[in-house]
């Protein structure tokens, strides 16, 4: 499920104009997807989206959306490449602050993925604050009114407001990992290029055994794996600077090679703190995507009204009766069927399409393994391979306000011969609920009077 299939449905089931009849027979054809009503409606979408007029409305939206996230998220790729060379700039006089490089790839991050999972959880509020502070929601909202210059299709496009808040938090993490992926680049590429002196520097009274706990603490993730990417207390002490008339410390000048192995604990920092917590809060927004997409395509009233005409039957199962209050001629024909058994091989309609016969089968509570179109129009070896399949006990729906022709008198002669008995069916309009009116049985029990064929009975 994704959100250009939540938009294409939108734009198809209100395109494809299909009846009650097709619909109810498709969820005949699919009782197996019952159930499960998202599958149900995705398997009806994967079968009728063939009909709609290309392209569909999600291909546009999101086609659009990818150009803009693209575009976004090159932008906080080098932002985040640029702010890290910025960081680690080094003249060779001074050296380089590691607080501040530690700001950017842990206390940022946490802070702004504190403000995520704040987000996530009120992210049923339409007017949440924390997501609407996203620059990705302001780029999507100059998206929107770029779009509705694409037509009247895509205005009417329906976006539940708990989608459009997913869409814009999991892009949010995206251009944040892009953001963070580019400090560490520059970290790397810094540190590969350059022979830089780290330091820390700060006018807070923090001496060096408290700032190592600290650090220790925050290397907690990887200390057991990489101990060299934990700065030892003497790193710390020799690394301490401060800004006195520009001049550096002759102890720390007195060792170089030492200040360097700060990268090792920054680039971990960044790939643990920026990247791998990143990357789990981005999983956990598309899982919620995913969540809100089923929500948001069971919720749309379109959606309502295709489960409900698919799964509820239009007729409820009775016998196929004369009308109530009407009389009729005694019938002469004595191969009468007054009560339809449960099951039967092979089901056939004279001129009644399978989707017909689905809810015809309905109507009188009957099944079948087969059901087929007939007609005089079949080419004769098709229709002669399908009646050699026929079993036993077959039926076979007419239309009963149709006089018998010659043509289906033959066919049922030709299905006698391949079948030990023909129940055949007279069947009315959807409107008179199938049911044949005593005309029209009493036609159809003449015509077999005349025929008078031993395998072949009439419904009444």
């Amino acid at each position: 499920m994704t959100l250009e299939s939540y938009l294409d449905f939108q734009s198809v089931v209100k395109e494809h104009h299909s009846s009650k009849e097709e619909r109810r027979a498709f969820g005949i054809q699919h009782a197996d997807l019952k159930t499960r009503p998202l599958e149900q409606i995705l398997s009806w979408f994967d079968a009728h989206k063939k009909s709609v007029k290309k392209p569909l409305v999600g291909k546009i939206i999101t086609s659009a959306l990818y150009k803009i996230s693209l575009i976004l998220g090159l932008v906080a790729f080098f932002l985040g490449l640029f702010s890290g060379i910025g960081l680690l700039s080094y003249s060779g006089k001074e050296p380089v602050n590691v607080l501040y490089f530690m700001a950017m790839v842990i206390i940022l991050p946490l802070l702004s993925m504190l403000l995520s999972l704040i987000a996530m959880l009120r992210v049923k509020h339409s007017s949440e604050v924390l997501v609407h502070l996203s620059p990705a929601f302001w780029m999507e909202q100059i998206l929107s009114v770029l779009l509705k210059k694409r037509g009247k299709k895509v205005q009417e496009m329906v976006i539940d407001p708990l989608l459009a808040n997913w869409v814009v938090i999991k892009r949010s993490q995206l251009l944040a990992l892009l953001f963070s992926f580019g400090l560490l680049l520059a970290l790397v590429a810094t540190v590969v290029t350059k022979d830089i002196a780290f330091s820390w520097s700060t006018t807070l009274h923090i001496d060096a055994k408290t700032f190592y706990d600290f650090l220790y603490a925050v290397a907690l993730p990887w200390r057991d794996l990489f101990s060299s990417g934990v700065p030892s207390l003497e790193l710390i002490e020799q690394s301490h600077y401060f800004r006195l008339g520009n001049s550096l410390d002759k102890t720390m000048i007195q060792h170089p090679a030492l200040l360097g192995e700060w990268w090792k604990f920054l680039a971990l920092a960044t790939i643990f703190y920026a990247l791998f917590l990143r990357l789990l809060l981005f999983m956990t927004a598309f899982l919620g995507l995913r969540v809100a997409l089923k929500q948001a395509i069971l919720s749309l009233e379109e959606a309502k009204i295709l489960l409900e005409e698919m799964n509820e039957p239009i007729i409820t199962s009775h016998a196929i009766e004369p009308e109530a209050g009407l009389s009729t001629a005694e019938g002469k024909y004595e191969k009468t069927v007054l009560t339809l058994v449960p099951s039967y091989d092979a089901v056939y309609g004279w001129y009644i399409s399978q989707e017909q016969l689905l809810l015809l089968c309905e109507s009188v509570g009957v099944r079948a393994s087969h059901c087929i179109e007939a007609g005089a129009l079949m080419p004769l070896a098709k229709e002669g391979e399908i009646q050699d399949k026929s079993k036993v006990e077959v039926l076979c729906f007419v239309r009963a306000w149709e006089p018998p022709t010659m043509e289906i008198v033959d066919f049922l002669t030709e299905l006698s011969c391949r079948a030990d008995k023909v129940i055949v069916v007279p069947v009315g309009t959807l409107e008179n609920q199938y049911r044949a009116t005593p005309k029209e049985l009493d036609v159809w029990d003449r015509k077999l009077t005349v025929l008078n064929h031993d395998k072949i009975w009439l419904k009444r």
